[in-house]
């Protein structure tokens, strides 16, 4: 059983930074793949960033590209999600999702309903 638990949301300026984490255990995650998915009110849960836990491969959506960075750190069983030059349209509640892909799917094959392991959110605010 994987259990994942964000951290880091909060309110923050246009402009700014925000560091969200994601504590992961119950597996060895070598063979998984780690995203980050988020949710407005109103709108679907949308894909955000991924990253592969054993290369450290990752993908970005169109939409952070170039302000977003996903990371993880083996050590402490973490994924991370920095966040920069936030603004108002990135507000949501931050998921961290995981599967287990075992190297057998890349990160472009990969769509949300594959994910199966979810955290419980984290609400990120950006104000104007």
């Amino acid at each position: 059983q994987v259990q994942l638990v964000e951290s880091g949301g909060g309110l923050v300026q246009a402009g700014g930074s925000l560091r969200l984490s994601c504590a992961a255990s119950g597996r060895t995650f070598s063979f998984y793949t780690m995203g980050w998915f988020r949710q407005a009110p109103g709108k679907e849960r949308e894909f955000v960033a991924a990253i592969r836990w054993d290369w450290g491969s990752t993908r970005y959506s169109d939409s952070v590209k170039g302000r977003f960075a996903i990371s993880r750190d083996s050590a402490k069983n973490t994924v991370y999600l920095q966040m920069n030059s936030l603004k108002p349209e990135d507000t949501a509640v931050y998921y961290c999702a995981a599967v287990r892909t075992n190297g057998r799917r890349g990160l472009l094959e990969l769509t949300i309903g594959d994910y199966d392991s979810w955290g419980q959110g984290t609400q990120v605010t950006v104000s104007s």
